[in-house]
């Protein structure tokens, strides 16, 4: 009988154990891999939707698409590349982070999310693009791009090279940061949760691809945008030019831009071509090499999932991939990105943890670039700081959405130019309003010709694609009036006060966008 009674406390001692021991496992903070390209926009990710998506070779990011639950409403706030990362890093607005442009820098002292997560004993790592201009800080271990860094052979900066100019790296800018952020992973401190920053130069102009897709798309004819052949302003009723494919046929005819450090491919001849042809040539070669560039990120996620799944770490690994904005594919006739249309605005964002997010999930709600930082703390069991704007997405993530989660966005694009002027709006469930002021505001590489100051407004209900500018539709005066309040309302609740910028405020008050106190 003492041994029985012997036995039967060994083995409740042991499951008491190996219950404390799994409780633990729970509740330990995950190892957190935020995975980032360029440019890299929804309507190319093959997961989304859209006219491209059964042209599309990318089975890793389908994978965590399968295994996670995909953003259907995730916006940037400024969309452009160097302020988007620093929003993501800082969780506040262009205003208070203080980079409104290409031009600025993440200062140094700058306080950010990887410094309160080293803080909170998290092993923090950056590899690949930075494009904040000065050397990071808050993380144990960095190998960075200079600026944009080149596709072919790039060079990386850590913190012993970084006086000297960084090192090269042979071959592929993409496979380079694949394989150094595995080489990373292979190296840490296996005692302590991880957060890396694995971020792709890719699929930035001029839209590079590693040779082994030369032939890739060859002889297929990929399908177009309705609004392709959109020339001029007149049946859109659109205030301004914009980013035009004919200035991207203009760098494939010279093979380079002088802007970027490598030709655009071979050079481009569009002889005896009218407009609409010539669109259409420009418009074949553009999205091949966009998605062929988009390939090359595909492999190297799935070369870190594979590390993953072999070092059993999956379970217990937040994997976000992400792009710092979006992109126009040959809407509206355009490229490139920063207005606040859907295909630029819109962040393509996938989220996987085992633990806790269903599989082939969507998440609807409206998420914005500085609500990152704050998820990020919240997996880490660390307070958000009063300093941010954003809030953690982690409740919405398991089905739980708060009551009092927004039902709105405030956006605004700082660098000024005369075919895509500086502007401020709002966007709804359903409803678009955005006054373009139109001024430079004397930051650093913006064009000093202001802008006639112009409205639009788009039902994307009725008008998804936002295809005709409607502020002046008689049916929408009610919706638009109540709209200019909320968006003065959003300015001043974000603590955009524009105190140092007299001829915008005079503007706002000429046009209604004072907020009722």
């Amino acid at each position: 009988m003492k041994k029985i009674i012997l036995f039967l406390s060994l083995c409740c001692l042991i499951a008491c154990q190996d219950s404390s021991t799994h409780e633990q496992a729970d509740v330990s903070p995950p190892n957190i891999l935020f995975i980032m390209s360029d440019d890299h926009t929804s309507q190319a990710w093959g997961v989304y939707g859209g006219i491209l998506d059964s042209f599309i070779d990318n089975p890793h990011i389908r994978r965590l698409r399968d295994e996670g639950t995909l953003l259907r409403n995730a916006f940037c706030t400024n969309s452009i590349c160097t302020p988007s990362r620093a929003t993501i890093l800082t969780g506040q607005y262009s205003h208070l982070n203080g980079v409104y442009t290409l031009s600025e820098a993440l200062e140094p002292e700058t306080d950010h999310v990887v410094k309160h997560l080293r803080r909170g004993g998290y092993e923090t790592a950056i590899i690949g693009k930075w494009h904040l201009k000065k050397r990071p800080t808050g993380f144990d271990y960095y190998n960075v791009l200079p600026g944009q860094g080149r596709y072919n052979d790039p060079i990386l900066k850590d913190s012993l090279n970084w006086e000297e100019g960084g090192e090269v790296y042979p071959g592929f800018s993409s496979d380079v940061i694949g394989d150094l952020s595995v080489q990373w992973l292979e190296k840490r401190n296996a005692q302590q949760p991880f957060f890396l920053m694995t971020h792709f130069k890719a699929t930035h102009e001029p839209f590079d691809f590693p040779e082994r897709y030369d032939s890739m798309y060859a002889g297929i004819e990929i399908p177009e945008p309705l609004s392709l052949a959109e020339f001029g302003q007149r049946s859109s009723g659109r205030t301004f030019s914009g980013q035009v494919l004919e200035i991207l046929k203009e760098r494939y005819k010279g093979n380079t831009s002088g802007r970027y450090p490598e030709p655009y491919g071979e050079a481009f001849d569009l002889r005896g071509l009218d407009s609409l042809e010539a669109r259409r040539k420009v418009y074949q070669k553009f999205l091949k090499d966009f998605l062929r560039s988009g390939k090359a990120i595909d492999d190297n996620i799935g070369k870190i999932l594979t590390w993953l799944d072999e070092k059993g770490l999956a379970d217990n690994t937040v994997v976000i991939y992400t792009a710092d904005q979006g992109y126009f594919l040959g809407e509206h006739g355009f490229f490139d990105k920063r207005m606040m249309y859907e295909e630029a605005l819109r962040m393509p964002f996938i989220i996987r943890y085992p633990k806790e997010i269903s599989a082939q999930g969507e998440l609807t709600d409206m998420v914005l670039n500085i609500d990152f930082a704050s998820l990020f703390l919240d997996y880490a069991g660390l307070e958000t700081p009063g300093w941010m704007q954003g809030r953690s997405f982690r409740q919405n993530l398991r089905g739980d959405t708060p009551e009092d989660w927004r039902s709105h966005m405030y956006y605004r694009y700082w660098l000024h130019q005369r075919q895509r002027p500086s502007h401020l709006g709002i966007r709804t469930d359903r409803y678009k309003l955005i006054y373009y002021y139109g001024l430079p505001l004397g930051l650093p590489g913006t064009h000093p010709e202001r802008t006639a100051p112009a409205w639009e407004f788009y039902d994307l209900q009725e008008d998804p694609y936002e295809d005709r500018n409607a502020y002046t539709d008689p049916q929408y005066m009610e919706v638009i009036a109540k709209l200019k309040q909320a968006l003065a309302t959003q300015k001043s609740q974000m603590e955009d006060l524009d105190a140092e910028h007299p001829e915008v405020l005079s503007l706002l008050e000429q046009e209604g966008l004072i907020p009722n106190n």
